[in-house]
């Protein structure tokens, strides 16, 4: 939001400077991002007296002498066609900062400093400038678009600096609002916060004018979509006279970044500057029917918008039409077919309330935005849809463009725009605050504010103006208090639930944090996904229609259809990241992430959904398998201190004979296993994938569980390795816990080779081993661990029937 200091001097009197000025917006919430000195980069220029003007034979120079009054004369050589003597033009003197400008004399290149110099041998102390060398433009002073030298006025004072003659010395805030005051997207919004927080009067508006008895008696307007438009204005103007507007004015608008068009086009921006309220003005003799209607776009209909692009249009769309064809899109652009020309004899202009987020969908829809779609996108209010047609009507009176006629057709669907009344608890309001501000001073805040309070003991009664819908309740009260009162009053205290700590990570962050970086040093780079995902990916993971993770929260106002719905589990994200990997050229990697899935308790949500943190990890390339995943797994649960086992199971999306559930003290926490070839297909995937995920929210009981230290043996241990032939339906970790079970001294059980073949026989495969026994209070002998290995082939021939492979 760009506002000039100049302008807001319009309504308000300003006795501090824009830096001072600057502080106090900040401290009454309003952030300036910049703050733009105009004249900045000009400097030690004056205003000068021609004296004399003498040409330098065979050249179009003159060579001039050039009062500058306490500055002292000055000889200066000049090239442009409109020196004379005794005119008055910017004298650049010796040492002087001005804009640099192409041979085009139009386009600035940076910035020069002016030096001592000779022009065909006659010397040069200083420079004459033209307007382009001052950074200056037509429509911010008369005559700065004239390649010469800027005239200045005949009564300039000789010597003076010439920033305040020409309005350099004028700043420019750039304004960041917040989206909860769209009153202050305005010149006069500002204005009225800087009324209130310098205590000074904002003046009001003059919006009087004086209707004509001439009336259109057929003109009607009728909106068939109310629930889009809540209010539209018409009023008809004749006896149009097209013409250029006053300095005044193009100065202003220039200075927000608005080029001057024409006086009526030029009312309607500095209307939608000054109110934060698009305006639109109708060429009247283009208006088939004599009316307006307001309604929905019909599927295909279309439109030629002033910036001649034709849309396409469908009944999401808000068209404004008259009694045949669209002529203005909602809230977005004007019609081609009834612009403002200089031939322009009657107009009728348009002021409406349109809703925000429809503007916002069309504008996004159709890659079409202005500044009107911007406003409207950020709020405008009924209230100011009144008060803005009033003010242009002014401005047509006062700029002599046009007369105001009777006919003014305005369409509601009956809301209020008067002030609404509101009570609140005093005692409250300084309970969200934490301190007691006096009375007195809510009384002059709140007055400053225009809410008009009354205080009756604890009751506090204000009048809401209708631009202000952002005031509900009464800690709303106790902010517009505070931040006029100054948060510096607020002296700062504990919660009552707040406790002092020395800080650091809790016990969670630990030991997520150590999670993490187990993981990283096995190789796996962390990865941070969206927590939406696409309906589309229920599909890709062969989800049932009855599996609990197809029961998703979605979201009222999507990015697009594919991050509309909260995710329920973080494996499509995991191999939709893979996929897109190997697309680049990386064909392995292992990458995990550990963030929350969000299931809801019932849908629609009658309650906050359970968010339980999930770790995923995939792996990817030809050399991983899924004892790679399986390893990643162990890792988990050596960090945590605790133990996984593996049983076989199915899974939609997972590879049906490599894939398990992952187990800890008989509870399912996970799966882990390969994505099926199908998958990878749909997804142009080159090399082999796996993805493992384990709700590390059931974990969370073994948060800072104390790690037993288990000294170092004081005797050799024994290593053994074993082949078993064993059923194909025989899982590793049967096998695993039968050893185990046979013998108390295995303290390590590793699978370091798996081998099928014609052989063994269709339904057996070889299946081989390394297992350790740790001796505890005296050392080994053959013949002990030969026991050792014998009661473990029998356990596991006489529960599993393996036997020992030849």
């Amino acid at each position: 939001m760009l506002a000039p200091l100049s302008w807001l001097k319009e309504y308000v009197d300003i006795d501090v400077t824009a830096k001072e000025l600057e502080e106090k917006l900040f401290s009454c919430g309003f952030e300036v991002e910049e703050l733009i000195d105009i004249g900045k980069d000009v400097s030690k220029v004056v205003v000068g007296l021609v004296e004399e003007c003498e040409p330098i034979p065979e050249t179009h120079l003159h060579v001039c002498q050039v009062n500058a009054g306490e500055h002292g004369k000055f000889q200066v050589c000049c090239g442009a066609d409109n020196v004379k003597a005794g005119g008055k033009f910017p004298l650049a003197l010796e040492g002087a900062s001005v804009y640099a400008t192409a041979k085009d004399h139009v386009t600035i290149e940076g910035t020069m400093t002016i030096k001592k110099g000779k022009l065909r041998g006659f010397e040069s102390c200083g420079m004459l400038c033209s307007g382009v060398e001052l950074g200056l433009t037509e429509d911010m002073y008369p005559g700065a678009g004239y390649c010469g030298l800027l005239v200045l006025p005949e009564d300039a004072e000789v010597g003076s600096d010439i920033k305040p003659l020409v309005g350099l010395d004028d700043y420019i805030f750039d304004i960041a609002i917040t989206a909860n005051r769209p009153d202050c997207q305005s010149i006069y919004g500002i204005a009225r916060e800087v009324a209130a927080v310098l205590n000074k009067p904002c003046k009001p508006l003059n919006v009087d004018y004086t209707e004509t008895e001439v009336k259109k008696e057929a003109f009607k307007v009728t909106v068939d979509a109310p629930e889009l438009c809540p209010r539209y204005i018409g009023h008809y103007v004749y006896d149009v006279k097209m013409d250029q507007s006053p300095a005044w004015m193009k100065r202003r608008l220039a200075l927000v970044g608005i080029g001057s068009i024409s006086n009526i086009v030029d009312i309607t921006n500095y209307v939608l500057k000054e109110l934060g309220q698009p305006m639109h003005a109708f060429d009247y003799s283009f208006l088939e029917g004599e009316q307006i209607n307001v309604r929905r776009a019909g599927n295909g209909e279309k439109i030629v918008t002033l910036d001649e692009k034709e849309f396409e249009l469908n009944d999401s769309n808000l068209v404004i039409c008259d009694g045949k064809k669209p002529v203005a899109l909602a809230g977005i652009m004007g019609g081609l077919n009834s612009e403002i020309l200089d031939t322009t004899t009657e107009v009728m202009f348009e002021a409406a309330k349109f809703m925000r987020d429809n503007i916002r969908k069309s504008s996004r829809s159709l890659g079409q935005a202005s500044d009107s779609s911007a406003m409207y996108a950020k709020g405008v209010y009924e209230y100011t849809t009144v008060l803005a047609m009033k003010r242009a009507l002014h401005l047509i009176e006062e700029l002599g463009c046009g007369k105001v006629s009777s006919t003014h057709v305005e369409v509601s669907s009956g809301n209020s725009i008067e002030p609404k009344e509101m009570k609140v608890s005093i005692n409250r309001v300084n309970g969200v605050l934490g301190i007691k501000v006096p009375d007195q001073d809510i009384l002059r805040i709140m007055t400053a504010l225009n809410f008009e309070p009354v205080i009756n003991g604890d009751e506090l009664t204000i009048q809401i103006p209708a631009y202000r819908e952002d005031m509900e309740n009464y800690p709303d009260v106790a902010e517009e208090v505070i931040r006029m009162y100054g948060y510096d009053h607020v002296t700062p205290t504990f919660m009552p639930t707040a406790e002092v700590t020395m800080g650091g990570l809790n016990l969670r962050q630990k030991t997520e944090l150590k999670l993490k970086r187990a993981l990283c040093a096995a190789g796996a780079f962390e990865g941070i996904h969206y927590s939406f995902f696409s309906p589309k990916d229920f599909d890709l993971l062969r989800l049932p229609e009855d599996d609990y993770r197809r029961t998703a929260i979605s979201l009222i106002n999507p990015i697009n259809i594919d991050l509309s719905l909260m995710r329920t589990t973080l494996a499509p994200q995991m191999i939709h990241a893979m996929a897109r990997n190997q697309k680049k050229g990386t064909l392995s990697g292992r990458i995990f992430e550990l963030g929350n899935v969000f299931i809801p308790k019932s849908l629609p949500l009658t309650d906050y959904p359970d968010e339980r943190q999930t770790l995923c990890v995939g792996v990817f390339g030809q050399e991983e398998s899924f004892y790679t995943l399986k390893a990643f797994a162990e890792v988990v649960a050596k960090t945590l201190g605790i133990e996984f086992t593996y049983e076989q199971s199915s899974n939609t999306f997972l590879h049906p004979y490599r894939t398990a559930d992952i187990i800890c003290d008989g509870e399912k926490v996970g799966y882990l296993g390969q994505v099926t070839y199908e998958i990878m297909d749909d997804l142009d995937m080159r090399t082999p994938a796996f993805v493992m995920e384990i709700d590390i929210a059931k974990l969370s009981k073994y948060y800072g569980k104390e790690q037993m230290f288990t000294p170092l043996p004081k005797f050799d241990i024994e290593k053994r390795d074993f082949a078993f032939v064993v059923n194909k339906d025989i899982t590793c970790a049967q096998i695993e816990n039968g050893i185990k079970e046979a013998c108390k001294y295995v303290t390590h059980v590793e699978l370091f080779d798996v081998y099928e073949g014609i052989q063994l026989g269709p339904q057996k495969r070889s299946m081989a081993f390394s297992v350790i026994f740790t001796p505890k209070d005296e050392a080994f002998d053959a013949e002990r661990v030969d026991g050792f290995v014998k009661k473990i082939l029998k356990n596991l021939e006489k529960n599993l029937g393996i036997t020992l492979r030849a």
